[in-house]
């Protein structure tokens, strides 16, 4: 009877070893994908980009605010040993001298706020500002409920058709985290 116990063990633990190995395997090159993106010199409040990894296939998705930019993270996500296969479907947002004066107009009024004046000199701060055809999406993570308000208050002082609060509290990202 132990020994077809130890058996079974010992079968469930091979059977679930791959799939574990392959998760963490995504997980490190999620991980590996992600630093690329913030560790692009380019990439800046006006950018968002998303990655989404399996079995070595990255599919990056999101929002820049120039061309070159939408390939170069490419290259730089294709140079990673683990990448087999990449579908770039990053957008690439309308020149616009309206959307430019609203994206400085609003990253100029949040980086000075007080709650967040501290995350303004960082190299690529928690609050991430998306415009386009002047609807703006607020992105990121942010330390509280009152933060999240008060990022989006600031938003919608100016002349936007629409401001989207996409921002999330570290206890979001935190149960969302615990969740996988």
């Amino acid at each position: 009877m132990l020994a077809k116990l130890m058996t079974a063990v010992v079968v469930a633990l091979l059977i679930s070893a791959p799939a574990g190995a392959a998760e963490s395997e995504n997980l490190q090159l999620f991980r590996d994908v992600q630093r690329q993106v913030l560790r692009y010199p380019h990439f800046t409040i006006f950018d968002s980009v998303h990655a989404n990894v399996d079995n070595g296939h990255v599919t990056l998705v999101g929002k820049v605010t120039m061309p070159y930019k939408k390939s170069d993270l490419e290259k730089r996500v294709a140079k990673l040993a683990a990448v087999t296969s990449i579908d770039n479907k990053i957008e690439v947002l309308p020149v616009s001298q309206f959307d430019n004066q609203l994206r400085f107009s609003i990253a100029r009024a949040i980086y000075s706020n007080h709650n967040f004046r501290p995350f303004a000199s960082m190299v690529n701060p928690p609050i991430h500002i998306i415009v386009e055809h002047g609807r703006v999406t607020l992105e990121g993570v942010v330390n509280s409920q009152v933060d999240r308000m008060l990022a989006r208050s600031i938003a919608s002082s100016f002349l936007a058709f629409e401001v989207k609060n996409e921002l999330q509290t570290e206890a979001e990202v935190k149960a969302a985290l615990e969740k996988l």
